[in-house]
C-alpha cells in the first residue's frame, strides 16, 4: 500500500480508536476532550412593568397532556426525512373573578345591614402556564437527514412548537372542564363567609 494511502487510513484508525476510548471509557485516566461544560452567563432579570391586580384567584387546575407531533416529507420516506416526537406537557390554568369590574350598583345592602346582594362578573381563565420541571420529551424518532442535521446543533424552534401545542391543549382542556364554575363557587363561599363574619345574616352572590 503506498504511503499516501496508508497514512490517511492509519490516522483515521487512530482517531476512531481514541473516539471509542473516550466514548466507552476504556481509559478512565484520560481526560474527556470531547466533554461539554455548562456555564450560566445570563444577566439579571429586568423589571419591565408592574400591574396592580384586583382579581380573586379562586381556583387552579393542573393538567398533563401528551403531544404527538409528526413531520413527514412529501416525496421521501420517514426513514430518510421526517420526525415524530412524543412530548409530555404539564401545566396549570388559574380561574379568577375580577372584583375590579364590580360597579356601584353591584353591591346592595339592606337598611338594617343584615342582608346583602352582590352582582359579580363571571369567572375567567388565565393563560396556561407550562411547568418546565414536569414537561419533557418522552421519545423522538428522526429520519437519516434529520439525525445528520441534529449532529451539528439543536433546533430550538422545534421545542418552542411543542410548548405552544402543549399550552394550547391544556387551555382547551381547562375550557371544557368546570374550572370556571368551581371558581365562582369558591368566590361565593369566600364572600359569604367574610360578610357573615361582619354581621350579615343573608348574603346573596350572583354572577352575570
Amino acid at each position: 500500500m503506498p504511503w499516501y494511502v496508508g497514512l490517511p487510513v492509519t490516522l483515521a484508525v487512530i482517531a476512531a480508536l481514541f473516539l471509542a476510548a473516550f466514548k466507552l471509557d476504556w481509559l478512565p485516566g484520560l481526560p474527556d476532550l470531547f466533554g461539554t461544560e455548562t456555564k450560566d452567563r445570563s444577566g439579571p432579570a429586568v423589571l419591565k412593568s408592574i400591574q396592580d391586580m384586583s382579581r380573586y384567584q379562586a381556583a387552579t387546575g393542573n393538567y398533563q397532556v401528551i403531544v404527538d407531533l409528526e413531520k413527514d416529507a412529501k416525496f421521501l420516506p420517514s426513514a430518510i426525512r421526517g420526525s415524530r416526537t412524543l412530548y409530555v406537557g404539564a401545566g396549570s390554568v388559574g380561574a379568577y373573578v375580577d372584583l375590579g369590574r364590580v360597579g356601584k350598583d353591584g353591591v346592595t345592602v339592606s337598611s338594617d345591614r343584615r342582608s346583602a346582594v352582590l352582582r359579580l362578573p363571571h369567572a375567567q381563565l388565565d393563560q396556561a402556564a407550562l411547568d418546565p420541571k414536569r414537561s419533557y420529551v418522552f421519545t423522538k424518532e428522526r429520519g437519516l437527514f434529520d439525525r445528520f442535521g441534529d449532529f451539528f446543533g439543536d433546533n430550538p424552534g422545534n421545542e418552542h412548537e411543542l410548548n405552544v401545542l402543549a399550552a394550547r391543549k391544556i387551555q382547551d382542556a381547562a375550557r371544557q372542564s368546570d374550572l370556571d364554575a368551581r371558581a365562582e363557587q369558591n368566590t361565593r363561599s369566600m364572600l359569604q363567609g367574610l360578610l357573615k363574619s361582619l354581621g350579615f345574616t343573608s348574603v346573596d352572590v350572583r354572577f352575570g
